[in-house]
This record gives structure tokens, C-alpha cells and sequence, in this order.
């Protein structure tokens, strides 16, 4: 009888539980919940997981990959690269049935767990490795020149220079006499030799090789070591791909999507079929003109011709390699995922190749946010230029892929010197740009037998369970899924389209170069001085939101009611900005978008057309059209306005913004990258009756106060130094009003009588300490100095006789990272600048305030070197700093750790309407 009373009690009690919590889930919804989208594996964060030496075993793939969910990712995308030595005997060969073994399982336990898993087509990068045989390994064009004299004979063997190390082919030789007349000598050439005697004229011969690269596969894992494949081939891609297909056969899941790494496939600027493809997209034979291809003097015809043979680069790496890539995924039944800039095209073009563009990120840039740290010893300037990566998210848009992913914090900051703090801005700045699918950079598998700090990539941030921030990046995580859940609902809502003049830039000399590279670590080269980047600023800073159009999408393009219509959506208007060149065929579209009703605004004309083909007669043609159409430069802001585009004043707050449209609702995500809180009325471009706010750091939600100014909607909004928020212009009903809040005074200091313990981390737990004043625990004695990991604060105060409606907690400089609690009841993570909790009501009498600071990795790692202890066991690179040159963490002065202050009690008042 007792086994069913009890039983009975059970489940009664779970029951109750269950309403309980149903409660809950109904008051939250009730309070805006929502407001939010769903959260799930896309909107999450995801990182790249590097398999070192692929040593990898099912129970740490299991461990690594339930660690990735419980902290808050949403999925991995794997990269095997070099390993760790005295590994060897665990080391599994790329694509051998145990690696196949293992990453099916890898599909199966992600599966289980709701994570995606992406994979590199290959290991480390570019693309390559054992298969790719010699015929179709990345090539280049080798040149050998001789000079013949009238009447001289000339017999001997066509060779390449001695000097070139790779294999080397004749594809052509080909005379040109003193008037530059042609003449095609290849089929004369018989077993390698020619002979031959010109009798009319001197001769100089080009002697046109195709040749190697000899370039290996970057950081290769085992098994993976090979050349570099030719990136303007079909022929090689479908060669290059034979074992995949053998190999994806005998998985029992499937990948999300397959990886292309940023093009870093040097030298490269020929192929084996290069002069067939170039008379079929030129229109026009070029063995005829090579001298002027060859040319190292800056020329009006020489680089019309290197303008179209850089072109044709462009089209071959598109059309031969990378949209074959993406048809033979899709077939497969995955994705693709393209880091474009670095190649030598159309970067446009080339990102919207693949079903998600991906863009980067490396180094670390500045900010004005109040408190934010960025010390010159730990970084690497960054070039994390808004408009650079505004490439990637315009292709995405005009070409309808609704995911645009990101390589984020590569180099943000040294090794182990990286703060949650510091990776939050660098994060916004991209997803302020059109980003909504974050890749970190990265982790590394690291079986429990490497102990710690376990095994690291050299060029990362390095988020895993062994370094300390991992204790706090739920609430990072959490903050980046909030916000990629809002900037994956809907459509882009940029009204406006920027022509890239990409062929001033094919047209220009660069030093008589034929492989030009849009690097996106080198823009000062292609894109910082150009009228493309000052206009694409000018409309950014004037708060025009702006996509990027090539010629090629142009083409695509249709007028409907007034609006320019591509794939990916419709915009108001078009801006051309100052140019040189500019293809006849493109005029010639923008004229009649132009005369079917769409607005097209040139701030500037072009003077010709770019390419050697009929370049006169076309030119003149151009010219001709600009005069009948009476076509001018005209005022930006008065030419969008006439078109019914106008900014987004809200940037004179020197706030910035991103928006979005869902359906009848307008959706703007705000950050105030400034040193000022901004609190005050800001004005909408758009009317709206209401506005919801949306705190992406906790998930709070409200009816805003707004107002009407000269028809105009203005929101109130209070955004701190270093944070964000979200509006949305239709508000569901039950939304409660959102709080706004002022401070009554400064507030109390807590600076005394801290009891500081030590929790968790190493190398040995610190013996706790009393404190009159809060500084780093660094100061504390060796132990303390040497120590990273997390350390408990406690305080008590009485509550304060100010009338306030709720309290705020400042806790000052934070290193790194806290957990509160207030009276046992847990508040929140404090991880980024201002540092600031809402504590709510303080109760009568004795308060206790309990902190968990988590501090950085560099103490430990400096002692751990201070010790003599080496870690660094890696092939290839093994460890190095941020400059590229030997790690050394002995040489570092203690980080400051823990809790610095002051920590302050402010007393508020609140708002509502």
C-alpha cells in the first residue's frame, strides 16, 4: 500500500512540476517572449573544428561534440589539418574506411544532439592533396623568349627556363616580326625542336608553356598532402572529387554543407584550355597580342588586353570550378560555403556561386566603447572593413541565399589573451554588415590524454572546455543566437544598389600582373582609394542602407512598379558611382532600366569601354549614349530622395544599425559602438504605431515609448556604451510596456570587506584572501599570480535609504568574466562592457552579493612556460604569436585578474507609458 501512496505522491509531483513549469513557459510568452523567433541549430553560433593529425576517437568526438551543444553551439564544421607529434600512431589517414568510421559517427552523434556538421572538401587548404595528379595540379604560364635576326637559323630545342622546378608543357610558339605581325610556329615544332630561318624580318619568339605552381596543400592532415588543384578547370574538379563521391557513399548521415576556404591558390594565371575559353568569352583570339599581355609597361592597349585576360581568370574560376562545385554538392543533398575574396574575379559573382557567401575577419580593430579594452602588446591590426564585407552579405541578398556566414576572430588577440568582452564588438560589426551565420575561429580536438592547455590551432581564438572563457561563452553564445534568430527572419531591407566598377580595376597596370588577387587582407591595392569605397561610406554614414551590384547581376535585372527586381529581392534605386570604364552592355541595361521607369543615379560617368575587342567602335558608342540619353552626374541624397529612399537618421546618434523587413514589420538591430550612452528619441525611416524593444543580452521585450515628429516616427530607446537592441515596428498585443530607467545618484561603492576563495582552475587553487579593496588577484602571492581560472566574491551590505524602484549592479573592470548572485538567487553573466545587472529590489535590511570571476588563460600558460614545461608538440607551424614568430608566454607580465571595480550600487527610477 505504502509503494502506491507514494507512488501516487510521485506522480502527483510531477504533475504539478510540469503545470508549474507550463505556468512559467505562459507568463514569459505573455511578457514577449514572443517577440523572439525560434533558436535553433542554423541561428546559433557554429565553429570551425580543427581534427589535428585526425587523431581523433569516438569517446572525445562524443565529449567534444556534447560539450559544443550544453555550451550553446549550433553546429561544427570540420577541418583535419597537421598533428601533434608523438601522436603518429593515432594519426588516421584522410578518407581511409577508420576516418570514414569515424566521421559518420561524427554525423550520427551531432544528429542526435541537433547539431549540423559541415566538412572542408579536402584538408587544411586551398583545395588539393594526393589525388590531384600533375595534368589537372594548379598551373601557371612560364615564358620563354627568343630573339632571331633576319636570315638567322634557328634550331634547337624549346625548353622553359632552367630555373623552373615543375613540369612544364609547349602550348604555342609564336613569332612577331619588327612590326609586331604574328605568326603561329607551334606546328612547326617537331619533338621539341624548331627549326626554322626568317627570312623577311627580325623575330622575337614566345615560347608558351603551360606549367605548375608546384604549391602543396597548406597545413595538410595525414593522408592529405598533395598539389594544389587548378581552380579554372571542370576537368579537375570532377577528377578531384572521384573519391569523395566513393567516400560520401558510405555515410549513413548526411553533411549540412561542404567548405571552400578563402582563395589562397597563388600564381596561378593559366590553365591548359586558358586560350580556347579566352576566344569564347573575349570574342577574339589573343596568341596574336601576347606581347602586349606580356608587357611590363603601363600601356593604354596592354592593359586593355591583361584587362580581358584577368576577366577571363574571373569567369573560369565561376563557370569552370566554382558553380560546378556548388551543382555536385546540391546533388549530393548538401550546401556549399564559400570564403571568396583572395580570388582573382568578380567577388560578387564569385560569392554568390555558393548557397551560403562567407566573409572574414582577422586581427582586431579599434572601438570607442567606453571601457573597452585593446592593448597594442596583444593584437594584430584588423581589417574588418564594413564595406569588404559587404561584399559577401550583397551577394547573399541580390542573389537570394539567405544565410551569410562569417570566419570570426581569427587573430583576434594573442593566444590565451583573448576576452569574451573583446570578441563581442568584433562580432557585431559583422553581423551589422549583413552577417547572420557565425563561424567561430575556432576549436580544436583535443583528447583528455594532451591534458592542458590540450592542443591549439595556431592562428585562433581557441574556444574549447580547456580554456577559461569557455565557462562564460554560454551567455556569448547565447547573445549571438538572440541576434542571428532576428537577422535570419525575413528579407534584406537595402533600398539601394552600388555598381562595383569592377573593371577599373581589371584595366588598370598593378605592376603588369595577370593574376590579380581582391585580397582581403591587402585593400588598400583594389579598394580603399577608389569613388566606389568613398560613395559606398557616404551612403553608409548617412544611415542608406546598400548592396553591392555586378555586371553580370545587372544583367538579371528587371523593372516591376517602379523597383529594380533580382533574384533576391527588389530596390528602390541604383546608384552608379564615378568610374573610367565600363562595358558598353552594361550602359546599355542601366539605360533601360532607366527608361522603364527604375531610378538609376550616376554620380559620375564612364569615359570608355574596358577590353581590347572593338574597343573604338564601342567606346564611341558609349560616348554616344550618354549624350542622346543626356545623361549626368546628379546630387546623391536629392537623386534617393526622388526616388523615395531616405536615411536612416538615427546614425546622427552615432549609433549603428542593420534593417530588415518581415512581412508589415520592420526589424532594426542597434549598437552603440561609441564611448556615450545614447538615451534619447531616435527617428525611424519607416511610420510605425508602435515599436517593440528587444534586449538581445537577456531576452527581455517591451512596447517602447514613441512619438510622431513632422510625420516621422521617433523611438525612445537607452542604449549603454558597448551594447545593442532590437526594434520591431508591429507589436503583438499583451506586449507589456518596456522600463525605462534613470538614476537617482552615483550610488554606493562597495569597495570593502571582500571575501575572495578560489574555485576552480590551476595550477593549484589559491589560499583565500580578505580584502579591504578590490584589486587584480595577481598581487596576491605566486599561487594567485599564476592562477587562472574562476574565484568567488562575497560581500554583504545593508540596503540603502534612497527610495528607488529597482537597483543596478556596475561592477566596474571585470577580468574577464562574472556570474552573480544576489541573496542565493542567481542574476546573470556580466561578460562584456559596461559590466552592468539589473538586480531588481533590494530587501530590507542585510544584502549578500556572491561573484564568480573568471579570468583569462595567460597566467597559467605563462607559469607553465616559467616552468620549463613545453606544450608545443605540433608539426608544420607548431605554435606562434600573433606576429608570426615563436610563442614564448615566459616572457609576459602577469594579466590583471579578477575583480577590479568599483563595483556600484545605483539606485533607480523608472519609466513606463
Amino acid at each position: 500500500m505504502r509503494f502506491y501512496v507514494n507512488s501516487f505522491i510521485y506522480i502527483m509531483s510531477f504533475v504539478l512540476v510540469l503545470c508549474c513549469k507550463s505556468q512559467e513557459a505562459k507568463d514569459f510568452s505573455d511578457s514577449g517572449e514572443v517577440l523572439w523567433p525560434e533558436v535553433h541549430n542554423t541561428t546559433k553560433p557554429w565553429t570551425r573544428w580543427w581534427w589535428m593529425g585526425s587523431a581523433v576517437d569516438k569517446p572525445n568526438l562524443k565529449a567534444h561534440l556534447v560539450a559544443f551543444q550544453e555550451v550553446g553551439l549550433g553546429g561544427v564544421e570540420i577541418t583535419p589539418i597537421y598533428g601533434a607529434k608523438g601522436e603518429e600512431t593515432h594519426f588516421l589517414d584522410h578518407l581511409s574506411p577508420k576516418w570514414l568510421e569515424m566521421l559518420d559517427y561524427t554525423l550520427r552523434t551531432a544528429d542526435s544532439l541537433g547539431l549540423g556538421v559541415d566538412l572542408v572538401l579536402g584538408t587544411g587548404w586551398p583545395y588539393g592533396g594526393p589525388q590531384v595528379e600533375q595534368e589537372y595540379a594548379a598551373t601557371k604560364l612560364v615564358v620563354q623568349q627568343y630573339q632571331l635576326k633576319r636570315g638567322e637559323s634557328f634550331n634547337q630545342e624549346i625548353l622553359p627556363d632552367p630555373k623552373e622546378k615543375q613540369p612544364a608543357t609547349l602550348t604555342a610558339l609564336l613569332a612577331y616580326d619588327s612590326a609586331e605581325k604574328f605568326t603561329d610556329l607551334t606546328d612547326k615544332v617537331t619533338e621539341g625542336r624548331l627549326n626554322w630561318t626568317p627570312q623577311d624580318s627580325d623575330y622575337r619568339l614566345y615560347a608558351l608553356f603551360t606549367g605548375k605552381t608546384g604549391q602543396q596543400v597548406k597545413r595538410s592532415a595525414p593522408g592529405g598532402a598533395g598539389y594544389t588543384l587548378d581552380h579554372y578547370s571542370t576537368e579537375a574538379f570532377e577528377d578531384y572529387v572521384q573519391p569523395y563521391d566513393s567516400a560520401f557513399a558510405k555515410l549513413n548521415r548526411n553533411l549540412r554543407a561542404i567548405f571552400n576556404d578563402s582563395y589562397e591558390v597563388y600564381g596561378t594565371d593559366f590553365t591548359p584550355k586558358f586560350f580556347k575559353y579566352f576566344k569564347e568569352f573575349r570574342g577574339y583570339d589573343l596568341k596574336p597580342y601576347i606581347p602586349l599581355v606580356l608587357s611590363k609597361t603601363d600601356t593604354d592597349l596592354g592593359n586593355r588586353v591583361k584587362s580581358d585576360y584577368r576577366e577571363t581568370l574571373s569567369d573560369l574560376l565561376l563557370h569552370r570550378f566554382d558553380e560546378p562545385w556548388t551543382d555536385w554538392a546540391n546533388k549530393h543533398g548538401f550546401k556549399t560555403k564559400l570564403q571568396a575574396h583572395g580570388s582573382p574575379g568578380n567577388l560578387i559573382d564569385l560569392y554568390a556561386s555558393a548557397d551560403i557567401p562567407e566573409c572574414e575577419t582577422f586581427g582586431s580593430m579599434p572601438y570607442d566603447i567606453a571601457g573597452f579594452r585593446r592593448e597594442a602588446e596583444n593584437i594584430r591590426t584588423g581589417d574588418a572593413d564594413p564595406v569588404m564585407l559587404k561584399f559577401s552579405s550583397s551577394a547573399g541578398h541580390i542573389a537570394g541565399k539567405p544565410l551569410i556566414s562569417s570566419e570570426t576572430f581569427t587573430w583576434l588577440r594573442e593566444h590565451f589573451k583573448t576576452a569574451l568582452s573583446q570578441t563581442k564588438p568584433e562580432a557585431e560589426e559583422l553581423l551589422l554588415n549583413g552577417v547572420n551565420h557565425i563561424f567561430l575561429h575556432g576549436s580544436t580536438y583535443s583528447p583528455e590524454r594532451a591534458g592542458w592547455p590540450g592542443w591549439k590551432f595556431y592562428a585562433s581564438v581557441n574556444f574549447s572546455p580547456k580554456n577559461t572563457i569557455w565557462k562564460d561563452a554560454p551567455a556569448l553564445f547565447s547573445y549571438l543566437a538572440n541576434v542571428q534568430s532576428v537577422l535570419q527572419e525575413g528579407q534584406p531591407d537595402n533600398e539601394t544598389l552600388l555598381y562595383w566598377p569592377i573593371y577599373d580595376q581589371y584595366n588598370s597596370f598593378k605592376g603588369g600582373q595577370l593574376f590579380f588577387q581582391f585580397k582581403i587582407h591587402s585593400l588598400n591595392e583594389w579598394l580603399l582609394d577608389t569613388p566606389f569605397y568613398e560613395t559606398t561610406n557616404e551612403l553608409m554614414q548617412k544611415g542608406y542602407g546598400v548592396d553591392f551590384l555586378s555586371d553580370d547581376f545587372l544583367a538579371k535585372a528587371k523593372v516591376v512598379n517602379g523597383k529594380i527586381v533580382l533574384p533576391g529581392g527588389s530596390y528602390k534605386s541604383l546608384v552608379v558611382p564615378d568610374c573610367e570604364f565600363m562595358p558598353l552592355a552594361t550602359l546599355q541595361k542601366l539605360v533601360a532600366l532607366k527608361d522603364a521607369g527604375a531610378s538609376v543615379i550616376f554620380t559620375g560617368l564612364p569615359e570608355r569601354v574596358p577590353g581590347f575587342f572593338e574597343y573604338e567602335q564601342q567606346t564611341e558608342a558609349l560616348q554616344n549614349l550618354i549624350a542622346q540619353n543626356k545623361l549626368s552626374g546628379v546630387d546623391l541624397d536629392s537623386g534617393l530622395n526622388a526616388a523615395g529612399v531616405y536615411p536612416e537618421r538615427l546614425v546622427e546618434s552615432g549609433l549603428k544599425f542593420i534593417r530588415r523587413s518581415a512581412g508589415n514589420s520592420k526589424i532594426y538591430y542597434l549598437v552603440n559602438h561609441t564611448s556615450k550612452a545614447v538615451d534619447q528619441f531616435i527617428p525611424l525611416a519607416v511610420a510605425a504605431d508602435e515599436v517593440a524593444l528587444l534586449d538581445p543580452l537577456n531576452r527581455k521585450t517591451g512596447r517602447a515609448i514613441t512619438r510622431t515628429v513632422n510625420g516621422k516616427t521617433e523611438v525612445k530607446v537607452q542604449i549603454a556604451s558597448g551594447d545593442a537592441l532590437i526594434l520591431k515596428t508591429q507589436v503583438p498585443e499583451g506586449i507589456k510596456p518596456w522600463t525605462y530607467a534613470e538614476p537617482l545618484d552615483e550610488g554606493l561603492v562597495l569597495d570593502q570587506d571582500w571575501q575572495l576563495t578560489f574555485e576552480k582552475g590551476g595550477p593549484v587553487l589559491p589560499k583565500a584572501a580578505a580584502l579591504n579593496t578590490l584589486k587584480s588577484w595577481t598581487t596576491l602571492g605566486e599561487d594567485a599570480e599564476h592562477f587562472s581560472g574562476t574565484a568567488v566574491y562575497t560581500t554583504s551590505f545593508e540596503k540603502p535609504k534612497t527610495a528607488a524602484d529597482f537597483w543596478r549592479l556596475s561592477l566596474g573592470d571585470v577580468r574577464e568574466s562574472a556570474e552573480v548572485w544576489l541573496n542565493d538567487a542567481y542574476v546573470g553573466t556580466a561578460w562584456s562592457v559596461p559590466y552592468q545587472l539589473d538586480l531588481g529590489p533590494l530587501k530590507v535590511g542585510t544584502n549578500t552579493l556572491k561573484i564568480k570571476v573568471t579570468n583569462l588563460a595567460a597566467n597559467r600558460i605563462r607559469a607553465k612556460e616559467l616552468r620549463g614545461e613545453e606544450w608545443k608538440n605540433f608539426y608544420e607551424i607548431n605554435m606562434v604569436n600573433k606576429d608570426y614568430k615563436a610563442f614564448d608566454a615566459s616572457v609576459w607580465e602577469p594579466t590583471p585578474s579578477g575583480l577590479l571595480g568599483p563595483v556600484r550600487l545605483i539606485p533607480l527610477t523608472t519609466e513606463t507609458h
